[in-house]
């Protein structure tokens, strides 16, 4: 849960769980969500259908996972159920940009937001740009309630307690 000009902190094992992941993906978008029970973190890996549904519609998903990311509505439905049953509400979701910079892209924050609010309050976004294999960079972003948009805030990683 990220307020305004807030850091996104971040345990190093769950880092580490989804450079990981990025890294098993490449050279598609890895997708994922991070719950928080206030003290441990869990990463939850979700399937990219983006290349599922480039295949069956081309003209209404016109890119594939390697630049673009679908979460599997089945696995939403999966983590949405363990945030609110074990007490662990949505503190991110996350996602790889293989061979391109970590940005908060205009698709991303269309997809991030409804009617002109986040889809998520209290979020973040977490962008991992991996190029061959290799994590370059991992940028998060919030929401800003006096600009109305998201902002990139600084990551500061823990040690899990």
């Amino acid at each position: 849960m990220v307020k305004e000009t807030e850091v996104l902190e971040l345990q190093t094992e769950t880092l580490d769980q989804i450079y990981a992941h990025a890294k098993v993906e490449f050279p598609d978008e890895c997708c994922g969500i991070i719950l928080s029970d206030g003290t441990r973190e869990f990463v939850r890996e979700c399937r990219n259908i983006q290349n599922e549904r480039h295949a069956e519609d081309p003209d209404t998903y016109p890119r594939d996972a390697r630049t673009a990311y679908l979460i599997d509505p089945n696995d939403l439905i999966r983590v949405h159920k363990e945030a609110e049953t074990q007490n662990r509400p949505i503190k991110a979701l996350y996602h790889s940009h293989p061979n391109h910079d970590a940005y908060f892209s205009d698709k991303d924050k269309a997809d991030a937001t409804a009617w002109d609010e986040p889809v998520y309050p209290g979020a973040a976004y977490i962008v991992i740009s991996i190029y061959d294999h290799e994590v370059k960079a991992t940028k998060a972003f919030a929401w800003n309630e006096t600009d109305m948009d998201f902002e990139e805030v600084p990551i500061e990683m823990n040690r899990e307690t």
